[in-house]
């Protein structure tokens, strides 16, 4: 993937930090942005084949971000869920977070989610002061991507200094309450060092208290976390538009939290994770007047090791490798066409003793894909490919995929599009052997050969207008799934300690709705954006409604920069009813849960060249969903008061 294009260079002065956050304003409300995930190479996002929008990194540094899912809290189609252990997930237009396929400058992680259960570990790769801007695709994009990218990709692009820069960010935030406490510590520095060489590093340390239940206090709502993170990236440019480059990510990520077991005796212990994460990677990029080459290779290995007092079992640990390979080839065959051509490896292992009784298992993904970017005619683009990727237990899967963009007069833009995406069974999904012990005891999974993969067709269309200062949107959308995979009981159904489920393919589902946006700029200083989202989620094999996937969200932000020094935002999100699944005996009763709203403020004045200071209330009104219902998946740990200072050196 080539370097983004930037608004302009990043610069060690808090001012010109303010002036540039202030262009990046302008550019997304002109449509001016530049990204590269929807089709791997440079696109205005007002003519991007895919609904995207994107979260800069000025804009995170001016609040407590810890991970990606409290980074696009606030986007449009955007909702986070529950996952279980108090942890959190993603979930775009109502579909599941373990259809999202999250990148870091264009380079997957590891899908931790896939071998592991009520796992968030993909979510803090990397910390705010390192993050450009994080683009967001709202719909499929396997037939570039392949399989994970059913609802969706987030890519999180990283910091190149343009000059040689040094940084510095802190954050502390205070709880309303016991508990829940956090701090952050971050640092980067590098740039270029000569005109061919260059270098950036940063380090980060994120704390967060653990917080109490309110039905009981010895339970955890939240667990805590410590994490200790850094990177290292140089790079080469022997000639212009030759370029090498080599990182090493590192995370040792530490999680804790009081629990409680779900059978006699009942006895309170802690639990405990204990992460570790890394990715080693190498690129070169080579561009000419023909085209552009890209040589990738990279390495990311998760390591979890769990720890419970009171002589309470562990989970066993696990250790789960990725090795890829890719490159593509993109010519510029004649004026107005791009085509892109390119292929994937990908060695996925994992060491994990209930996996089977070796403790471990392997396999090989192998892709092709191609892309062609066609512009037409003046205003009207056709974009259209496909990935062909090889599983060894289903052979060749296809995921074709096509959109067009029509601008019939300046500003004003039709979209749609149609695409197929597949996602594989997890290595314990598809093995025979796996067993293990779930819901505290209450059954066991078995893993089954037979699953098919999951598959999906999305549907979209939509149309926009970009104005002088302002812009507006609508996108109706439909996603066709085939082939969910679940658990279902087999064996003993409903005794305790002896039911026994087996993964299967059972549902077939359809995700549509509606998604509205809007943007205006009245003057230079005050910007307000506002996104609503309908989706109708139903599970067709028993004609319910699907989990935890709220009707109604809508989302706004208020920015006012009264002058060059000081900047205000209020940001307010709203989260409708949803539909969740009681067991009630052997029976499984759908309940309404009520919707809520929650709401942030935050500031930031530059005392010096140097020195910003930072504030700010998250959840102002203080809304405790575990005060309001038992039922909701996670916890909102309730206002917390933050202050910081980012200093540029």
């Amino acid at each position: 993937m080539s370097q983004p294009a930037r608004a302009e260079a990043p610069t060690p002065s808090a001012p010109q930090e303010a002036a540039r956050a202030r262009a990046d304003r302008e550019a997304a409300v002109s449509g001016d942005e530049v990204v590269v995930t929807a089709t791997r190479t440079d696109t205005r996002i007002v003519d991007a084949p895919a609904t995207m929008s994107v979260v800069t990194g000025t804009e995170l540094r001016r609040r407590p971000v810890q991970d990606l899912a409290e980074a696009l809290e606030n986007e449009p189609g955007i909702v986070i869920n529950g996952i279980g252990m108090t942890r959190r997930g993603i979930s775009i237009r109502g579909m599941s977070n373990e259809h999202l396929l999250t990148l870091v400058d264009g380079r997957r992680i590891n899908d931790a989610s896939a071998n592991m259960a009520h796992v968030d570990f993909d979510l803090g790769w990397v910390p705010s002061i390192a993050i450009e801007r994080i683009e967001v695709v709202r719909g499929p994009l396997s037939a570039l991507y392949g399989s994970e990218a059913l609802a969706g990709v987030v890519n999180v692009i990283t910091r190149r200094p343009d000059r040689f820069e040094a940084s510095a960010l802190s954050l502390v935030g205070s709880r309303d309450g016991k508990g829940g406490d956090t701090a952050q510590l971050a640092a980067l520095v590098g740039g270029p060092i000569t005109d061919t060489l260059g270098v950036v590093a940063w380090g980060a340390y994120q704390h967060r208290d653990r917080t109490q239940g309110a039905q009981d206090p010895l339970q955890s709502e939240l667990e805590g976390r410590e994490a200790l993170s850094g990177s290292i990236i140089g790079w080469w440019e022997p000639v212009q538009g030759q370029r090498f480059e080599i990182g090493q990510a590192a995370i040792d990520d530490d999680r804790a939290r009081d629990t409680v077991t779900t059978s006699s005796p009942i006895l309170y212990y802690e639990y405990q994770d204990h992460v570790t994460r890394a990715q080693t990677h190498g690129s070169y990029t080579g561009q000419w007047s023909w085209g552009e080459i890209q040589a990738r290779v990279y390495r990311s290995v998760l390591q979890r090791v769990n720890e419970r007092d009171q002589d309470q079992t562990p989970t066993q640990a696990t250790k789960a490798t990725n090795t890829v390979g890719d490159a593509r080839i993109t010519l510029n065959v004649f004026a107005g066409n791009r085509l892109t051509l390119g292929g994937e490896h990908r060695h996925e292992t994992l060491r994990d003793s209930t996996v089977n009784t070796a403790g471990f298992k392997a396999v090989d993904h192998d892709a092709l894909f191609v892309q062609d970017e066609w512009d037409i005619r003046e205003g009207v683009s056709l974009t259209a490919g496909s990935r062909f990727d090889h599983h060894p237990n289903y052979g060749w899967q296809t995921s074709p995929r096509a959109y067009l963009v029509v601008e019939p007069v300046e500003g004003l833009s039709f979209r749609g599009g149609v695409g197929k995406a597949f996602k594989a069974p997890s290595l314990k999904q598809l093995s025979l052997e796996y067993i293990t012990v779930a819901a505290g005891g209450r059954f066991i999974i078995t893993g089954n050969p037979d699953l098919k993969p999951e598959t999906s067709t999305s549907y979209e269309l939509g149309t926009s207008y970009t104005g002088r200062g302002w812009n507006v949107g609508a996108t109706l959308f439909q996603n066709d799934l085939h082939g969910l995979v679940e658990t279902i009981c087999v064996e003993n159904c409903g005794i305790r300690g002896s039911e026994r489920r087996a993964y299967v393919n059972v549902d077939r589902a359809r995700v549509r709705g509606v998604e509205l946006s809007g943007e205006v700029t009245p003057v230079a200083t005050l910007s307000l954006s506002a996104s609503y989202t309908y989706v109708d989620p139903r599970n067709l094999s028993d004609d319910q409604e699907l989990a935890e996937r709220p009707n109604h969200s809508a989302t706004v932000k208020l920015a006012w920069q009264p002058s060059d020094a000081t900047e205000f935002n209020v940001r307010g999100r709203y989260i409708g009813k949803q539909t969740v699944y009681q067991t009630v005996g052997s029976a499984s009763v759908p309940v309404r849960l009520d919707d809520y709203d929650l709401w942030s403020l935050d500031a930031s004045h530059d005392l010096n060249e140097r020195l910003t200071l930072k504030a700010g209330v998250d959840n102002v009104f203080k809304k405790r969903l575990a005060e309001t219902s038992a039922l909701y998946s996670f916890a909102e740990p309730g206002r917390i008061f933050f202050v910081g200072l980012g200093v540029n050196l």
